[in-house]
């Protein structure tokens, strides 16, 4: 696909509102209305070379999905599916949803699940982010001091949500547009 893929899990609807929010600052010029995992078909995301995947925090940094609780299929049963794909190629941004106050102690962790897979299937994740601003005492989701992908914690800091999507965007948009077929 000559656009960039948004792909999300969502239990409450949040994960869905921040990529929505993601589609509306990069323009449907760039970027194709995001898709909830639990009804996407593989095939659906293998289209794309440019591809931003949103997750929610669940349980104890779990990968959200029915065995975890979800309600419809999250994340959990899309990469089951997804099993021995070849992402090679394939430039992948992240982003994760969690609450800091709450579990501070595993804050954002499900967006580490997320990130092996990908790695693991052989696509090149970018769009690590920064822990400055956040308060907690730890997350299975920094590596070397950084978030492995965007984090945004919409229930204690939704001041801050637009602007640190708008950040990140700015700073994956070019490598990501560099994926696509044509220039835009």
């Amino acid at each position: 696909m000559d656009k960039i893929g948004i792909f999300y899990g969502t239990e409450k609807g949040l994960t869905a509102a921040m990529a929505q929010v993601m589609y509306r600052v990069l323009g449907d010029g760039i970027a194709d209305a995001p898709v909830n995992v639990n009804q996407a078909r593989v095939a659906d995301l293998l289209q794309y070379q440019a591809l931003i995947l949103g997750v929610p925090s669940y349980g104890v940094g779990e990968l959200p999905g029915r065995t975890t609780g979800s309600e419809e299929g999250n994340w959990e049963e899309f990469l089951f599916r997804l099993d021995e794909a070849d992402l090679s190629g394939k430039r992948v941004a992240l982003f994760g949803l969690g609450n800091q106050q709450k579990y501070y102690d595993r804050f954002a962790s499900s967006l580490i699940h997320l990130y092996h897979y990908m790695v693991s299937y052989g696509a090149e994740v970018i769009g690590r982010w920064g822990t400055e601003g956040y308060h907690f005492t730890h997350s299975h989701a920094v590596i070397d001091q950084q978030f492995v992908g965007l984090v945004l914690d919409h229930h204690n800091q939704p001041e801050l949500t637009k602007d640190r999507i708008i950040t990140w965007l700015e700073q994956i948009k070019p490598a990501l547009l560099e994926k696509l077929p044509q220039s835009h």
